[in-house]
């Protein structure tokens, strides 16, 4: 399982109040793609398919299929500041491109 941060859950929870989604699942997606980088998606949903992964965290109601679940295995969702943006980022070691923040 993946773990959301109390940070990029609020920024969730903004998100789904703007959008008019309140109570809408989170939607989270992994794709490999041919050079080993990984793309990710989310958006809010409300269509749980067979072999969906859902669970809550933070309070936030989370949907990952079965194929992505395993690429976000271990995984962390933050909200930080990029260069004065503010971001969502994916932390994630199964993704050999990935490099953990330094200390």
């Amino acid at each position: 399982m993946m773990t959301i941060t109390p940070e990029a859950t609020r920024q969730i929870q903004v998100s789904a109040q703007h959008s008019q989604a309140q109570g809408l699942p989170l939607r989270i997606a992994a794709e490999r793609k041919a050079d080993g980088r990984f793309h990710y998606q989310m958006g809010f949903d409300d269509a749980q398919q067979i072999g969906d992964l859902v669970f809550e965290q933070e309070g936030v109601s989370v949907i990952i299929d079965a194929v992505s679940a395993s690429l976000l295995k271990g995984a962390w969702l933050d909200f930080v500041d990029l260069d004065g943006h503010m971001e969502f980022v994916f932390m994630n070691p199964n993704d050999p491109h990935y490099r953990p923040p330094q200390v």
